[in-house]
């Protein structure tokens, strides 16, 4: 008997989508205007870093 499964690129979209504002937020620590933007981009690049690699394990 066989088993059968739908694979689904849904994890590396939404792991795509994570990296883009990753970058960004990476982005923002380097060009920001003021060192608490520069803070804010910090934390919003190592947030969505970090979610980008937890939806691969959770779509998997």
């Amino acid at each position: 008997m066989e088993t059968g499964s739908v694979d689904s690129d849904k994890a590396l979209g939404v792991s795509m989508a994570f990296g883009v504002l990753a970058v960004l937020g990476a982005l923002l620590m380097f060009g920001g205007p003021t060192q608490l933007m520069k803070a804010w981009g910090f934390a919003a690049a190592l947030l969505t870093a970090a979610l980008s690699v937890a939806v691969i394990h959770l779509y998997e």
